[in-house]
């Protein structure tokens, strides 16, 4: 199994056990699914007693998206400008290291065309995206934005390709 790491703060952001498809060259978007946890129930066989009332106690389950749960990703929000210079700083960073890691050209000049194109389809959909950073809350890290396909329950992820390393486990 492939981990996938923040190439700036170094939270583990998604993995290859979940099916990530390369969108542009650019990005992966990976289908998520929203999963019940706790809600644990025991049948010891034994009959309620007759004394006492069911109270009818929450069960304590709750609905999460398996992604955002799997890697701690918390919810953060952003209006359209500070997203963008958010952005614009990311990519900044994720540039330099590219080119800290001795990344041939044509993979940074691939990258920088195909982040502002992809860039333009994020700021023409703004208000359907949600956004989550990795467990370290760093502000300077991968923002991990999160939509709905066209059938509108099926939730997605989009990460950053190149704002990724990968950590085989």
């Amino acid at each position: 199994m492939i981990i996938f790491k923040d190439l700036i703060t170094g939270d583990e952001i998604i993995s290859d056990s979940y099916d990530l498809k390369e969108v542009d060259g650019v990005v992966y978007e990976c289908d998520c699914a929203m999963i019940t946890l706790g809600a644990v129930e025991v049948n010891t066989g034994a009959n309620a007693s007759a004394e006492e009332a069911d109270e009818g106690t929450e069960d304590g389950a709750v609905q999460v998206n398996n992604v955002v749960n799997s890697f701690r990703l918390s919810q953060t929000s952003f209006d359209k400008k500070t997203y963008l210079s958010h952005l614009k700083g990311y990519m900044k960073k994720v540039k330099e290291a590219l080119k800290e890691k001795g990344a041939d050209e044509s993979v940074i000049t691939q990258f920088e065309k195909g982040a502002q194109a992809y860039a333009k389809k994020i700021v023409t959909n703004f208000k359907d995206y949600d956004f989550y950073v990795g467990e370290s809350m760093d502000p300077d890290g991968m923002v991990v934005l999160m939509n709905y396909r066209e059938d509108g329950t099926t939730p997605f992820v989009t990460v950053w390709k190149h704002g990724l390393t990968e950590m085989k486990v």
